[in-house]
């Protein structure tokens, strides 16, 4: 691992409507092509939609897998190729499908546990 930890994390924020919000970190080694792409696109916003212990949103993002997996831990954020989609799971559950790991919740994990059904999240970079 290098020591530039400026270019491998990238810290974003999640502002959950009507809730707050939550900040976790893009880790580039995970899934640079997905992330990269992500980030060009940011700021970012979606309706959330539930599924398990996971809230994902539509993002304009079309791409395949990228070292995807199907097992994942709670506070992940990752891609759903399949659905096109940006998900967090804050519980155990797991993915329908294959996601590409993108990093983690630092902060305010709990919140996803109240997301409701059509709240707008918006993402956006954390100014360092």
């Amino acid at each position: 691992m290098s020591n530039d930890e400026g270019v491998s994390r990238i810290k974003i924020k999640f502002l959950i409507e009507a809730l707050g919000e939550a900040e976790g970190e893009l880790v580039r080694f995970l899934a640079p092509r997905t992330i990269d792409a992500i980030v060009r696109k940011l700021p970012m916003e979606g309706r959330a939609a539930l599924w398990k212990e996971e809230v994902y949103f539509e993002i304009p993002l079309k791409m395949g897998e990228e070292k995807a997996k199907p097992i994942v831990e709670a506070g992940t954020i990752a891609f759903w190729p399949m659905g096109g989609a940006l998900c967090v799971f804050y519980g155990k559950s797991q993915p329908y499908s294959p996601v590409s790991i993108l990093g983690k919740i630092t902060s305010n994990l709990e919140l996803f546990q109240q997301v409701k059904s059509g709240s707008t999240i918006k993402v956006v970079l954390l100014s360092s």
